[in-house]
């Protein structure tokens, strides 16, 4: 804690409160009970100790700043209890593991003080990437923001699909390195016998094919960050040079004897469990503790599903940023994606995001509009119902367009097409027309194409027809159109 208010009338006490505060590395200030409360106005405290004379007095003191932790000070322990931001009660005489522990309580309460936020501009920026609420979530927060400005080496671990590489990417521009470059090598997709001089470079004439001298991923990364991923993919005989560049901190180039100092941070992350392979021989144990100093676990996201609307708006977000419509979701639709397992992770969202988008753009997504293996519970399609005008025009409509476009090439097909071409003209016969009659007419010679063409199949002809398969049957019993069987 920066600063501790110690509380009290009796000097006695107060001596053997700075004693015990300073022995422990704290800083701390005293004042008499009359006068805290305005110090407290004043200076501000990020702890405060009070000896508890008048349970009234402490109660309205504590309720009064109710951001700040107090710890009590009591010669019984009946004589009140923790609560809220008393986060704790001291019998007294004190004693350092006691004290210690109440000290502790204090800086939980103000580290985990909702609203707090530590992270602004380029951070807030940054943290977009991990985003949610979730307590899981929130931990990787924290451990990127303390690990960041130290030059740790970092071991991220976490299946495929979690965002690993993000991490690593929030780690460094959240680092005294942020304006070196970041450098990511996928170890597993570099052939073993490739893969030091990807990382080290070559020299000239090193093996066949080397035309020219060639800096690798190790000097490209000078004074910034190295990110290794998969690095349980790496060959047993690169782990040896790899852990021999960790302890030495140099390295010389493929068919080189100059050695090259390296000022890397190393980064490194994986979805296998190293303490298995190092079991199994796959991996070098003095490997595995220089890279493990401080690991950071990224979460799977069926451990954080209370996180997935959050990230629906945030890959949304991401999407309409590169000019493309975005999609919206329903209650339903998100519900029923939360009750997924996510094999592939935060990779297999972002994913499924951009696939609604290129159907739906700029659309609501509901839960029958997602593919079959995210749907959950009971999903019942939406079928309008339209009116049969609207049903019967645009099956006119459509049918008028198509004869239109079909225009007789010569006499034959015009003696074959004169009855459609009485029936689909748009002018009015000079002696006039009965309007009921020719669409009657039309319905009817129109139905009896539709369903010669599909072989009196009537699902099909209704599908020609641009209506439903029961529509089509009450017309055929209204019109009593039924299939003539031949002689």
């Amino acid at each position: 804690m920066k600063s501790i208010l110690l509380v009290s009338d009796n000097q006695e006490l107060i001596q053997n409160l700075e004693t015990i505060v300073t022995f422990m590395g704290e800083s701390c200030q005293s004042r008499g009970f009359a006068e805290c409360e305005q110090y407290i106005q004043d200076c501000g405290a990020d702890a405060v100790i009070v000896e508890l004379t008048s349970l009234d007095a402490v109660k309205r003191l504590v309720e009064k700043f109710p951001h700040i932790p107090f710890v009590a000070l009591v010669k019984d322990l009946n004589q009140a209890s923790a609560n809220r931001n008393l986060v704790s009660v001291v019998a007294t005489p004190l004693t350092y593991p006691v004290l210690t522990q109440a000290i502790h309580r204090c800086q939980e309460y103000s580290r985990r003080k909702p609203g707090l936020s530590r992270a602004t501009g380029t951070k807030t920026r940054l943290f977009r990437s991990l985003i949610g609420k979730s307590e899981q979530i929130q931990i990787v927060r924290r451990l990127v923001e303390q690990v960041a400005p130290t030059d740790a080496t970092v071991l991220i671990l976490g299946e495929s699909g979690t965002g690993k590489e993000v991490v690593a990417r929030n780690v460094h521009f959240l680092s005294e390195r942020k304006d070196g470059p970041f450098i990511p090598v996928n170890c597993g997709a570099i052939p073993g016998e490739l893969l030091e001089s990807e990382l080290f470079g070559h020299e000239k004439g090193a093996f066949t094919g080397a035309i020219s001298s060639r800096k690798g991923r190790f000097e490209l990364a000078e004074g910034g960050t190295l990110f290794l991923d998969e690095i349980g993919d790496m060959p047993m005989q690169m782990q040896v040079k790899l852990l021999r560049v960790l302890q030495e901190r140099t390295y010389e180039r493929v068919g080189g004897n100059k050695p090259l100092k390296c000022n890397v941070r190393i980064i490194a992350a994986t979805h296998r469990n190293l303490e298995t392979m190092i079991s199994e021989d796959k991996f070098r144990e003095d490997l595995y503790y220089r890279l493990n100093v401080f690991p950071i676990d990224s979460p799977a996201l069926r451990q954080r599903k209370d996180d997935i609307p959050l990230l629906l708006q945030e890959l949304n977000s991401r999407i309409q940023g590169d000019g493309v419509e975005g999609v919206r979701f329903t209650e339903n639709a998100i519900a029923s994606l939360m009750e997924h397992e996510w094999a592939g992770n935060v990779r297999e969202l972002s994913n499924l995001v951009e696939r609604l988008t290129i159907l739906y753009p700029g659309q609501i997504v509901d839960i029958t509009d997602l593919p079959e293996k995210y749907q959950y519970g009971d999903v019942q399609a939406y079928e309008p119902d339209y009116p049969e005008e609207i049903l019967e025009r645009e099956a006119f409509n459509a049918l008028f367009a198509e004869a239109a476009a079909h225009e007789p090439e010569d006499e034959d097909d015009a003696a074959e097409s004169d009855t459609q071409r009485v029936l689909v003209s748009s002018e009015l016969p000079e002696d006039g027309v009965n309007l009921k009659e020719y669409l009657s007419e039309l319905e009817v010679n129109l139905i009896r194409q539709a369903l010669d063409n599909q072989d009196w199949v009537v699902a099909r002809a209704a599908d020609k027809l641009g209506m439903r398969r029961t529509t089509l049957v009450e017309k055929m019993r209204k019109y009593d159109i039924q299939r003539m069987e031949d002689a």
